[in-house]
């Protein structure tokens, strides 16, 4: 789930994501693909491909699969053609949503995020209507008994992290261009992650109460489209909230 509150539920989106992964991978390679054909096919000298690589890796998706999609991406194996296309609109009770994708066909997916919207009671709006309420950067859940803050703080002084948040999670913030760098970082460092993801981060946020079952289930709905790469809403849930909804 998106918005501030993020990492609520990350036990439950993981079961999601292993319960999915098939079409997890399929998204994953679609983005090296995408990554390799704007920026070239060495990650050294593209940090998107780069990023692009170390999810897919995370999800273990197998190295020849990444191989043959960055050459689909660079035109030496014939490939699918896809464009970054992103949706925005509003869900339920005013949640904004912003909607990234990768098509081939912006006709047939714009018609089927549209439907998605209407069906579970939100509506899609004109471009630039919600993103300006979001701001990208690279972020990282750590467990509290990984370590202590006073760690915690001496880790991201050496990483050179933006900021940091502390609660039921701590929480490092990166800019998009040191994301990869400092995941990497973290990687060699053993630092044990309970998520990580370049995200769009809500600037606010709404609340949804006892009841958010309508805008989690837009949200679903559009993260199993196929084309869809990225869901980002506003929203704060309680964790006992959403494991109340999901049981």
């Amino acid at each position: 789930m998106s918005g501030h509150s993020k990492w609520a539920g990350i036990k439950h989106k993981k079961a999601v994501i292993d319960s999915k992964r098939a079409r997890r991978w399929t998204k994953l390679v679609r983005e090296v693909i995408v990554s390799a054909r704007l920026g070239g096919g060495d990650p050294d000298f593209n940090p998107r491909l780069r990023s692009a690589i170390l999810e897919a890796k995370a999800d273990n998706v197998p190295n020849d699969t990444i191989d043959r999609a960055i050459k689909k991406g660079t035109g030496e194996l014939e490939g699918e053609s896809y464009e970054e296309v992103a949706y925005e609109g509003y869900g339920p009770g005013g949640v904004a949503v912003l909607v990234e994708t990768l098509t081939d066909n912006r006709n047939r997916t714009v018609a089927e995020i549209r439907h998605l919207f209407s069906k579970h009671g939100g509506n899609l709006g004109e471009s630039g209507c919600v993103a300006w309420m979001f701001e990208r950067r690279g972020c990282f859940a750590i467990e509290p008994a990984a370590m202590s803050e006073e760690e915690l703080m001496e880790l991201a002084l050496e990483l050179g992290v933006e900021d940091i948040e502390t609660g039921e999670l701590y929480e490092l913030f990166t800019s998009p261009e040191d994301y990869a760098r400092v995941r990497e970082e973290l990687a060699a460092r053993e630092v044990p992650l309970a998520a990580a993801e370049l995200a769009m981060i809500p600037q606010s946020t709404v609340g949804l109460g006892d009841n958010p079952g309508a805008v989690l289930r837009l949200v679903e709905a559009l993260e199993d489209h196929d084309d869809v790469q990225h869901v980002w809403a506003n929203f704060e849930v309680d964790e006992g909230v959403l494991a109340a909804q999901e049981g």
